[in-house]
């Protein structure tokens, strides 16, 4: 039996994506304190919607130590119905404030309060007897240090291990339950896992184990010293919680334009391998790619064949046009290319004002996916230029430099020297312009000659 086949107790098919909203709907006094009537819906339909009741000593006053400003308090006239009707208000500014937040609204803090019925379960138990059983099961593997809320996913938990064998090489393992988008049947899944770790490239991490069963998956990958790019945005440690490390974020900036140039890229690079080898990412974002000796690699590639939700799905769903995997795809590289640029992601979708950006080019690319226009035309293409690509190698290749050199020589030196300056003008421009634009053309290519 393979230690991943009992399915984990307290699964749900529940897209935590999904926002939560709250709305005071009256009050009542009850003794010596005052209980609030609250309305919870999730999604839009007011038909997925309950009631709760709450006072003051229930409401989250901290997630993962960030403290929650609430409305102050009156030891004297606490019962009087104006500051009753007042303390309301404050309240409600309150709920709306945590239910807004593009990271406390998904913490499980939020969402145990609002939704005790869904989020009951203890994650980190159920998570903890998975990967026991794994270790008991595979004796060259070692726990080095549990990683508590390092993502935002409520439902993922990560792990630093090592491999007996290799000392001094560090793992990141990550039990993750099955999502509400699963479509591929267990065997199909299974085979999809195996394509996934044998994927080489530079732009991809690799995926150096997998196992899954019905209901949640085991990874493991090489765990990244120096972090992800938002850990690089936000100039912070990668092994802290994921809410303090994003949710106020105080040294924040955005990168260098040769960066935003270099990196970008390579993200597209690496989306255009997975799309050429058939593979759905949806879910990049600046945590999902990680920096190692300036190279940009792309993790938790799987995602999309688990089921799990984009964490960016509220902001595309509501867009029609985006509607095919590679849109998905390049509406997401947008997204990160924003935060890239201005050190945070955008405040909402669409995008037509922005800050003063140090390229034209880098302007292009954001206002071909981001702007009103782009999101009700669509969005522009990942394109492949492989024989281009090819031609490219060949011809800034070591050996046919030496050989073009030799060739100039003969003619004179003058010419030589003159034909190398050329040579090196037009590496320097290609590599400035290295992300390469849609000019507001439909069909255009992001990556183009």
């Amino acid at each position: 039996m393979s230690f991943m086949e009992k399915p984990s107790p307290g699964r749900l098919l529940l897209d935590d994506t999904v926002p939560l909203t709250a709305v005071i709907e009256a009050s009542q006094n009850l003794q010596s304190h005052t209980e609030y009537i609250v309305r919870v819906q999730r999604g839009v339909s007011s038909e997925n919607s309950w009631q709760k009741k709450t006072n003051d000593m229930f409401l989250p006053r901290q997630v993962c130590g960030i403290g929650l400003p609430l409305p102050p308090k009156k030891l004297i006239g606490n019962m009087d119905r104006e500051f009753i009707a007042e303390r309301q208000r404050g309240l409600q500014a309150f709920l709306d404030s945590i239910t807004q937040h593009p990271l406390l609204s998904s913490s499980l803090t939020v969402k145990k309060f609002l939704d005790p019925n869904n989020y009951s379960a203890n994650y980190t138990e159920i998570a903890l007897q998975q990967v026991s059983m794994f270790f008991r099961s595979d004796l060259k593997w070692e726990v080095l240090e549990p990683l508590k809320d390092n993502g935002w996913r409520i439902r993922k938990k990560y792990v630093l291990i090592k491999n007996k064998e290799q000392p001094k090489e560090r793992y990141l393992l990550s039990w993750v339950d099955l999502g509400p988008d699963k479509f591929l049947s267990d065997k199909d899944l299974q085979s999809a896992m195996k394509l996934l770790t044998s994927l080489s490239t530079p732009y991809l991490c690799p995926l150096v184990f997998s196992s899954t069963s019905e209901s949640s998956a085991l990874l493991i990958r090489p765990f990244s010293e120096r972090g992800s790019l938002r850990d690089h945005i936000y100039k912070v440690k990668p092994t802290e919680s994921y809410l303090k490390k994003y949710c106020n974020p105080k040294k924040s900036q955005g990168l260098q334009l040769q960066h935003i140039k270099l990196y970008g890229r390579q993200i597209l690079e690496g989306l255009k391998l997975l799309h050429g080898s058939g593979v759905f990412f949806g879910h990049l974002h600046a945590s999902n790619v990680i920096v190692d000796d300036g190279v940009c690699r792309l993790i938790d590639v799987e995602n999309g064949v688990l089921g799990v939700p984009s964490v960016l799905r509220p902001a595309f769903a509501q867009l029609r046009k985006i509607n095919t995997t590679e849109s998905i795809d390049v509406f997401c590289f947008g997204h990160l290319l924003y935060e890239m640029t201005y050190g945070r992601p955008p405040d909402g979708i669409p995008v037509d004002q922005y800050p003063a950006v140090p390229d034209s080019a880098v302007a292009s690319v954001l206002q071909s996916i981001l702007s009103t226009e782009a999101c009700k035309n669509g969005m522009p293409t990942i394109h492949q230029h492989r024989r281009l690509t090819r031609a490219r190698s060949h011809h800034g290749s070591e050996e046919e430099r030496k050989r073009r050199k030799v060739l100039a020589r003969k003619k004179s030196r003058q010419s030589a020297y003159e034909n190398e300056e050329d040579v090196s003008v037009r590496n320097n421009n290609n590599s400035g312009r290295s992300l390469l634009v849609n000019h507001h053309v439909k069909g255009r290519s992001l990556l183009t000659p």
